[in-house]
């Protein structure tokens, strides 16, 4: 029996995949804060461009504009969301910049899991392996009692709503030509990927659509592509990206300690990937430690986005130890997706 402690021992499960319904309109819950502004136009942008049902709005109350939300008033927001779920809802968008952490854990895994201590450690300590690792499943929810989330967030309004049009416009793009690009670097602690990245790239070249290539790069910067679809590194902050051409769909991440304080100083948020024209992207919001299975996995996330996953199935699913990172982008995109597949 295929097991998720079996997948990391093995590198990947890069097995031929089952054919996956991609996410609809209809299995997405749309989550506003009625007390900030910018989340209720987000929310209501979102609604329009994605066909959101009205029924699937869910809103909530709290004072905006903090990072955090303490355990106390999450677990109030949280049973408002669960008694406002409709049943068929099976992911969570948060329409919000702010907050993204909820105490120990990320804001996207609080709503995924309920808030949980499991998935926090304080220094170098594994988490609470996340059940949709790697699955199969494509009712999370009802099948595992995981609600997968992302946040719809950006550093301004017409980012997000940007970001968001790039997910729509990725819809069944297929595009002529797209790359995946793994950066080995010179940053030893955060470079600790990179010895899966030959594996991707043998694992993965008789599996991928042919107009989809993974090159693998020793290097700190990747400068002047116009065909970036997916791009891992690890770096505290990544340079020239603003010479790069990210396509619509593309997920981009840096391993790092802090890239998902999405308004922090120290180190690169990961909103400046999506400022650079990624769809995507995915930091902790506490210290980590440099345990790969805490960050994306990039041959399961390139494997079962380009196997036709909308994006946020194929994110989640690349995360074995999820509960101190933020995913932040848009859930529906799906470049791969197959017409002809079930809904």
């Amino acid at each position: 029996m295929k097991t998720a402690g079996h997948c990391l021992l093995v590198l990947l499960c890069l097995l031929a995949l089952p054919l996956q319904a991609r996410v609809t309109g209809d299995q997405l819950g749309v989550i506003v804060n009625t007390q900030d502004e910018d989340s209720q136009k987000i929310a209501a942008y979102y609604r329009q461009k994605r066909g959101i049902p009205e029924r699937n709005i869910i809103r909530v109350s709290f004072p905006p504009g903090r990072n955090a939300l303490d355990e106390k008033t999450f677990n109030r927001v949280y049973r408002e969301v669960q008694k406002q779920t409709p049943a068929g809802v099976q992911y969570y968008a948060l329409a919000w910049s702010k907050p993204f952490r909820v105490a120990c854990m990320s804001v996207t895994s609080a709503f995924a899991f309920g808030f949980d201590r499991r998935f926090c450690a304080k220094g170098c300590k594994p988490t609470r392996l996340s059940a949709y690792y790697n699955s199969d499943s494509d009712r999370p929810k009802d099948e595992l009692g995981i609600t997968p989330t992302m946040m719809l967030a950006g550093s301004s309004l017409q980012q997000v709503y940007a970001m968001i049009d790039r997910g729509v416009a990725a819809d069944g793009s297929r595009p002529q030509k797209a790359t995946a690009y793994l950066l080995s670097t010179s940053d030893r602690a955060r470079n600790t990927r990179a010895w899966r990245y030959p594996v991707v790239k043998e694992h993965l070249s008789d599996r991928l659509p042919g107009s989809v290539h993974v090159e693998v790069l020793q290097a700190n910067v990747l400068k002047d592509r116009k065909d970036v679809m997916f791009y891992f590194t690890g770096l505290t902050r990544v340079n020239a990206l603003d010479s790069l051409t990210f396509l619509p769909g593309a997920i981009a991440d840096h391993l790092t300690s802090s890239g998902g304080n999405l308004f922090g100083t120290k180190q690169m948020s990961i909103l400046r990937w999506l400022d650079a024209g990624a769809t995507a992207s995915y930091g902790t919001v506490v210290e980590p430690c440099a345990f790969t299975q805490k960050f994306p996995n990039p041959g399961i996330v390139i494997q079962r986005y380009t196997g036709g996953e909308s994006l946020i199935q194929a994110y989640w699913k690349s995360v074995a130890w999820p509960g101190q990172g933020v995913f932040v982008g848009e859930p529906l995109a799906s470049p791969w997706h197959r017409p002809g597949a079930m809904q």
